[in-house]
């Protein structure tokens, strides 16, 4: 299932298999049937690696790229993927002021085996080094490093030096009383479940489990393009469904529809008190993750190149005109020229 916005990017689980229990054993009287036996022959199985960077990767080495699920157009133009968990990441990097392309992909094609992935432009000291591929649960600390590389290049050592003591001083005294920041994180956090629960279940539901919007969104856009084989689009078709109906049910022995409608608006409720009349979450006056993380799901809902058959998420947060407004300001000032 493609990723959405807050959710991890890992790499292909690997089937477990059964162990045997205490005293079993192996049955000795079992033969695999002669027919079975030389088609194995024939077509002996084989164990895959992980896959290699698609062969599109060496075109950008000058540059940083971050592989998303978005059109070939979109990619050209740097614009907003229409996957939550894709533009999360694109948007806090222009947030963060990275340059950077982005490029048309799927999870198949991805070297962890879900989107996105970040692959940084090759060492300007060494430009035959080949870049390794970062997923999404390490962008943010590349970015960080990335930043941190920046400043040392425009920096003396004695510069740099004296900061690294004034951030260690600054660390030390912070730990002897309690901070704003460590109550602003711990508050993030509770409105971050928001997401990751009520607004991205509905989602969910809405998106693979409505048979309108999958025929209007997932169909055209994440299968289509994925494959030309028809068997293999219905299989691809089956397995998102199933994914999505059985990451619903691991929170409820039933899904109800109606029940996940009405708890992701009481998180546009709880999202629009919290922004109130700023401009954006917390305060600040740039905007941060808990914004990207906003975005990508607000973005997607109210995105008009994206033909939802059935709008009751999009109903549900237009009720929230700061919400609204939130979406269009991050827009205008990052994407205005892609969107």
């Amino acid at each position: 299932m493609p990723q959405d916005a807050d959710a991890t990017s890992e790499e292909r689980p690997k089937p477990n298999r059964p162990k045997k229990q205490a005293g079993e054993t192996s049955p000795q009287w079992f033969t695999t049937p002669q027919p079975i036996r030389r088609l194995f022959d024939k077509f002996p199985l084989r164990t895959y690696p992980v896959n290699e960077l698609p062969q599109r990767s060496l075109q950008n080495r000058d540059k940083h790229t971050l592989w998303i699920f978005t059109t070939n157009e979109g990619a050209q133009l740097g614009a907003p993927s229409f996957n939550p968990g894709c533009l999360k990441w694109q948007a806090y990097m222009r947030f963060k002021g990275i340059d950077f392309v982005t490029i048309s992909s799927n999870n198949h094609a991805s070297p962890t085996g879900a989107l996105p992935f970040l692959l940084p432009a090759s060492s300007s000291t060494n430009p035959g080094q080949a870049a390794l591929p970062i997923p999404s649960t390490r962008i943010d600390r590349w970015i960080r490093e990335e930043k941190i590389r920046k400043r040392m290049t425009v920096k003396s050592s004695e510069e740099v030096w004296e900061e690294r003591n004034q951030h260690t001083e600054g660390h030390a005294s912070a730990q002897q009383e309690s901070t704003p920041k460590e109550s602003l994180d711990m508050r993030n956090e509770a409105y971050i479940s928001l997401l990751n629960y009520r607004i991205r279940n509905a989602y969910l539901y809405s998106l693979y489990l409505s048979p309108p919007n999958f025929a209007s969104i997932v169909l055209p856009l994440y299968i289509n393009p994925s494959t030309s084989n028809t068997l293999a689009r219905l299989a691809l078709s089956h397995q998102l469904r199933a994914a999505a109906e059985t990451e619903l049910l691991k929170q409820s022995p039933m899904i109800d529809v109606e029940a996940l409608y009405r708890d992701c608006d009481k998180a546009f409720e709880a999202l629009s008190e919290l922004l109130g009349n700023d401009e954006f979450f917390f305060g600040e006056e740039t905007p941060g993750g808990f914004d990207a993380s906003v975005f990508a799901y607000t973005h997607v809902f109210l995105d008009e190149n994206l033909i939802w058959k059935h709008t009751r998420l999009r109903e549900g947060l237009e009720q929230y005109s700061n919400l609204v407004e939130h979406q269009k300001r991050i827009v205008e000032n990052w994407f205005m020229d892609d969107a």
